[in-house]
């Protein structure tokens, strides 16, 4: 582990802030940050929570899971490749063609 700060330290720091924000003069910004401080320290009691359930069970709770290999994911598609998906396009022009169609609505080469 880092020599850096604990989570108790991070939990210290957070309430301090929470002590703190009582001199937020607008009392719905003051309501606002408070809550987000109190969310941020019940995740934080959360967290080593099941950090110290982990350890007793014997799991390593920092071990990073290998990311899935790119070559896995599908190509990107963009949302105008994602809509002409399915359709036919004209050899002559390049244009989607129309289902009910038998040839191209823009240059008229048959299908």
């Amino acid at each position: 582990m880092s020599d850096g700060p604990s989570l108790s330290d991070f939990m210290r720091h957070l309430q301090a802030i929470l002590e703190e924000s009582e001199d937020i003069v607008d009392h719905i910004e003051r309501e606002t940050r408070q809550l987000q401080i109190e969310s941020a320290i019940q995740e934080a009691i959360i967290f080593g929570n099941r950090f110290r359930e982990l350890v007793e069970q014997g799991i390593d709770p920092l071990h990073l899971v290998n990311p899935v290999s790119r070559e896995e994911m599908p190509p990107h598609v963009s949302k105008l490749e994602t809509l002409n998906i399915g359709h036919a396009h004209c050899g002559g022009c390049g244009k989607r063609l129309e289902n009910d169609l038998d040839f191209c609505a823009s240059c008229g080469e048959k299908r």
